[in-house]
């Protein structure tokens, strides 16, 4: 079995809750698919103690589940999303090189006849962080979002990157000529005009422009629609379930699920890579 959970948002119960089930239920490999920390202006929730949220707390955990599981530890995979200020990849790199995690972030890795792809872009949203977002397919802005060289980031990025580099880039050059017939991929941004990526949005406009209630990726989709892998994962969206009433979505033989959950609840996507159609959703 495999699990994805999204958007944990660096609370302290979420994480709990993760824990005590890879403890209880030992899955092969655990995919988080970002938005797992608190965000840069968070105050710090009661569910953990001050200090580093990353090397203080979150690694700790792991940590102690690897000593307690033995070779029963799973596969952790993650990628940080567009809530996660990316100064703190260095801590996230530091807790890999500890071995309690892979960072996945424009990177393959292999699990059993598997491949995993991690990228962690969003198009540009209305929100100030601009440290994970990139254009989609072209400098084309929805009405009411920041662009990407506007808005604050907590690390440098050079102004080409932030002005020309685009989602649809990184994907041809992350995924390449390989066959994805095996391929996960899990990203943060869902594929755009499905039942992942449904906003709040309904009625509203931004300067007489109506905003598009679907706010995922072009990208995305289209990667989907033209090299059709196994399985790809998704957040970002929270309330994109609750709306729909769906957290599952098939474009062609790929299957696509979302972890997203916008109630407190922590939202657990289990799998079977050899039977995705059995996938279940579980809020703990």
């Amino acid at each position: 079995m495999w699990v994805f959970v999204s958007d944990l948002h660096g609370r302290g119960e979420r994480w709990r809750k993760l824990c005590d089930l890879i403890a209880a239920e030992r899955p092969a490999v655990v995919l988080l698919g970002g938005d797992l920390l608190p965000h840069v202006w968070a105050a710090h929730d009661d569910e953990r103690a001050e200090g580093d949220f990353i090397l203080d707390f979150l690694a700790p955990r792991f940590a102690d589940l690897r000593a307690r599981l033995g070779s029963a530890y799973p596969r952790v995979l993650l990628i940080l999303g567009n809530d996660d200020p990316r100064i703190e990849e260095q801590a996230v790199l530091e807790a890999a090189r500890q071995g309690v995690w892979e960072y996945l972030h424009q990177r393959r890795v292999t699990v059993g006849p598997y491949a995993v792809y991690g990228y962690a872009f969003v198009p540009p949203t209305p929100f100030l962080l601009k440290d994970w977002e990139r254009y989609d397919v072209s400098r084309h802005l929805e009405p009411g979002s920041v662009p990407p060289e506007e808005g604050q980031r907590t690390v440098p990025a050079s102004e080409s990157q932030v002005r020309w580099c685009t989602v649809a880039e990184d994907l041809a050059e992350l995924f390449a000529e390989r066959d994805l017939t095996r391929a996960i991929g899990l990203f943060h941004a869902p594929p755009y005009r499905t039942a992942l990526d449904r906003a709040a949005l309904d009625g509203r406009m931004v300067e007489y422009a109506p905003l598009d209630v679907h706010v995922g990726s072009v990208a995305v989709r289209r990667f989907i629609e033209e090299r059709q892998p196994l399985v790809t994962l998704h957040g970002h969206i929270h309330e994109s379930a609750r709306l729909t009433g769906r957290w599952r979505e098939k474009i062609g033989r790929t299957h696509c699920f979302s972890a997203a959950h916008d109630g407190p609840e922590l939202a657990v996507v289990r799998f079977d890579p050899d039977d995705p159609d059995a996938a279940t959703r579980e809020l703990l």
